[in-house]
């Protein structure tokens, strides 16, 4: 057994495996580590056996019939997933594949094969990317009392199942302890992009910027609990304050609100200044920041967004992108001074921040340098990877061979899809 190398399952439910940039991340990193991975997930592009930038891990993708957009539509879609997921995993666990399992929230209802797992004596972690019963209650509308507490109750038995549990930040964590998980237990792994994944160009001259009209972009999934409109009816404001010549937002993403934003822009007039691109892969992603003056993080100051890290929020630091956003703790402490934040997260004073911004290059360049050290000193996926790596060595010691190579960030660029985060991922 010592001359394999250790094997690990990630299953996925809600994003193909090539769309899920966390994901592209930490399989790329335990394949850089010298483990062998496979990601079961929702099927894709057809074509694709392997992970994008990958050397050898496997895709084992199952087909998606169904996706959720009521309580009984998620619950078919949820059901469907654990089907495929359980049939793909088993055959994962007759070839051998599947010393260890890495499950990906949402949905919270994989604890039962966690218990088979664990039985057969193999770890099980969790890595958490959103708090699903907080995301239920902030897609709008009358919660149901009784689906809240059951999405309570599956959270728990998802954390309390788990061997390890991956946060992707520290309020993250403090929900994991006070569901009752040991501290120790739970390593915070944040979501963000590794150095190899953004230009040199943005080592420039800070405040640096291309010509043409400034560029305000949003980056992430059309979600209701996303507040896209938010950002469509800010550039409405931002018209009314500056006019329409010297400046564009760029809306990047798509999901179950586009038809609706695109709708809203033709029915405000604006048209001329909103624009939609749809999904982008990795380097595109890091062409259109480059090129980007400010950004807009839209998310309301609800109690999800409070303790949500967005993964775009990072892309924008990574990139030194000066950030616009509602005053919410954990944007806060990932952002700190190199964004303005606005306290109710209304399109005027969104408009008003931005505008400010636009006005001002000196601040502009203050904070792309701020951004930039915190990405470097703090976010980057590279200070993520050494933390994720070594939670699986420490699982799969007796797999590891007696000299395996050291843990190293793989220098390709993620040519993946978005973001959070999960669904706050970027595209």
């Amino acid at each position: 057994m010592k001359n394999r190398r250790p094997s690990v399952a990630i299953l996925v439910a809600n994003l193909p495996a090539e769309k899920d940039r966390r994901v592209i991340r930490e399989c790329l990193s335990l394949e850089a580590a010298g483990f062998d991975v496979t990601v079961i997930a929702p099927r894709g592009d057809r074509s694709l056996t392997v992970l994008p930038g990958s050397e050898r891990t496997r895709m084992r993708p199952y087909p998606v019939i169904v996706y959720g957009s009521t309580v009984l539509s998620f619950a078919l879609e949820f059901l469907w997933s654990f089907l495929w997921i359980t049939i793909r995993l088993a055959g994962e666990l007759v070839r051998g594949r599947a010393q260890a399992v890495q499950v990906c929230n949402p949905p919270d209802v994989y604890f039962p094969l966690a218990w088979v797992l664990r039985a057969l004596g193999r770890p099980w972690v969790f890595d958490h990317h959103d708090l699903s019963p907080e995301v239920y209650v902030s897609r709008g509308g009358e919660p149901n009392p009784l689906v809240s507490r059951l999405l309570v109750a599956f959270e728990w038995l998802t954390l309390r199942s788990a061997t390890a549990v991956f946060a992707t930040n520290q309020s993250f964590k403090d929900n994991a302890v006070r569901r009752g998980v040991r501290a120790e237990k739970v390593t915070v792994v944040r979501n963000g992009p590794a150095h190899a994944e953004i230009a040199k160009k943005v080592e420039a001259v800070a405040g640096e910027r291309p010509e043409g009209p400034h560029r305000v972009v949003y980056l992430g999934v059309f979600g209701p609990q996303d507040n896209v409109e938010g950002a469509v009816l800010a550039a409405e404001e931002l018209a009314r304050l500056r006019g329409r010549s010297d400046w564009r937002m760029v809306l990047a993403g798509d999901g179950e609100t586009a038809s609706a934003l695109r709708k809203l822009t033709a029915e405000r007039g604006l048209t001329d200044v909103v624009e939609f691109t749809g999904w982008l892969n990795g380097p595109e992603v890091d062409a259109l920041l480059r090129d980007a003056t400010v950004a807009i993080q839209p998310d309301l100051p609800t109690r999800m967004n409070q303790l949500s890290t967005m993964a775009k929020t990072v892309e924008y630091l990574g990139r030194g992108v000066p950030v616009v956003a509602a005053d919410l703790i954990e944007t806060r402490a990932t952002v700190g001074d190199a964004g303005l934040y606005v306290a109710n997260g209304e399109p005027v004073e969104f408009a008003e921040a931005i505008d400010r911004l636009l006005e001002d290059p000196d601040l502009r360049a203050q904070m792309h340098r701020i951004g930039r050290e915190r990405f470097r000193d703090f976010l980057s996926w590279e200070h993520q990877a050494e933390k994720y790596v070594a939670v699986w060595k420490r699982l799969l010691a007796k797999h590891l061979p007696t000299q395996g190579p050291a843990v190293r960030i793989p220098a390709q660029r993620t040519p993946a899809d978005d973001a959070a985060t999960t669904r706050t991922d970027a595209p």
